[in-house]
């Protein structure tokens, strides 16, 4: 009996530890399912916010990037060393982005030696505009029209709505913590630096390019610039493709076509012109310009 005894307990042992492996097993199912469960809600809520375009950088990380993003950019870009031309441009840029809305963002403006016309923001506010922008630009106002629209880009925050995105599809989830988590955060600031810094970036929407243009023309009416200088450079733009299409091409391939930002901003500037539309410092610069040395083209 004593042996009976012992063999139903031993028995009884077996189930009860196959039970248990049994419900260890099971609840280790479920901890993996609610892992997984979780980790789905979290992909899917990322992508919901960044489809409707809540951005998950916040100014202190926008300028932070755009502090590192700008000293990249320095390294590959030539600067131009009239610093007659670098402070009137930096003086317009200054009193357009003290008409800007939304946070508070330390601008700054600085002039490439190329000689295609173009012009591209950096996040949390640095803006660079070409030589060959500002050569152009006939009037004071179309100048103003250039750099509103890339102030634009800044406090619209298009750029941390560009970088949402990125760090879902491009840089990926681990990025997002560790820029969102402060651990490694530092880190995680630079490597979205140098992927600005590379030109991979700087590509925005339609929606947002014409809501730098609405934007922007704003900025110059409030400024004090006759915001008709915006539809103007359009204007000289479509002239300019025709008479050499190489110095309009980096302009047009990350800019919707002037013909489509006249037809918007047509339609929204008043007809009777406003504000401020040449200067004689304006002139001044545009005759420094002439007498440098030819600016560089820029790389394919």
């Amino acid at each position: 009996m004593t042996g009976g005894r012992v063999g139903k307990s031993a028995s009884t042992a077996r189930y009860a530890g196959s039970g248990f492996r049994l419900r260890v097993q099971r609840r280790r199912t479920a901890v993996t399912l609610a892992e997984a469960v979780s980790r789905t809600v979290i992909v899917v809520a990322l992508f919901s916010v960044t489809a409707t375009a809540i951005q998950l950088v916040s100014v202190a990380d926008e300028i932070a990037i755009g502090r590192q993003a700008q000293a990249e950019v320095r390294t590959q870009t030539p600067e131009l060393g009239d610093a007659a031309v670098q402070a009137h441009v930096a003086r317009v840029g200054r009193r357009l982005a003290a008409h800007a809305r939304g946070a508070r963002y330390p601008y700054s403006f600085s002039v490439a030696n190329y000689r295609e016309i173009n012009a591209f923001a950096l996040p949390g506010g640095p803006v660079w505009v070409n030589r060959g922008a500002l050569e152009a630009a006939r009037n004071e106002a179309q100048l103003a029209g250039i750099l509103a629209h890339e102030i634009a880009h800044v406090s619209q925050r298009h750029a941390a709505e560009q970088l949402s995105n990125a760090m879902v599809t491009t840089l990926g989830l681990n990025f997002l913590g560790a820029l969102l988590g402060n651990s490694g955060g530092a880190t995680a600031a630079s490597i979205a630096a140098r992927y600005v810094a590379s030109g991979a970036f700087l590509k925005f929407s339609r929606d947002n390019e014409r809501e730098a243009d609405r934007v922007g023309a704003g900025i110059m009416e409030r400024a004090g610039w006759d915001p008709h200088g915006m539809i103007e450079l359009m204007q000289t733009m479509r002239e300019q493709e025709r008479r050499d299409p190489s110095s309009v091409e980096q302009f047009f391939s990350n800019h919707p076509s002037p013909q489509d930002r006249v037809a918007l901003l047509t339609r929204l500037v008043p007809r009777t012109r406003i504000g401020t539309r040449d200067s004689a410092a304006f002139q001044s610069i545009r005759a420094r310009l002439k007498k440098l040395p030819p600016a560089k083209t820029m790389a394919r």
